[in-house]
């Protein structure tokens, strides 16, 4: 869609779950889905790493008509099953 639209709508278009999620929280579902022994270890962020992470969608939506349709917990499982069908 992106190659077919307008040429003023060149630059950078955000796609991703608007949906704001802690990476403690992400990590956790990753070792519950994975039946994973790996423990999380904490450490301090850098000083300039962005405290909150949630892509603006809203030129996606206007531009290219897109909105996200897979939700976190559906996509985590379907990549972990892609992962582990390469892997075997």
């Amino acid at each position: 869609k992106m190659m077919n639209s307008a040429k003023e709508n060149i630059g950078p278009i955000n796609l991703g779950n608007p949906t704001e999620l802690k990476i403690l929280d992400l990590a956790k579902k990753i070792i519950k889905l994975t039946d994973s022994k790996s423990k999380i270890i904490n450490r301090d962020l850098p000083l300039d790493d962005p405290i909150r992470r949630k892509p603006d969608i809203s030129e996606a939506k206007k531009i290219l008509n897109w909105n996200p349709k897979v939700d976190i917990d559906d996509g985590l499982k379907e990549t972990i099953e892609y992962f582990k069908l390469q892997l075997k």
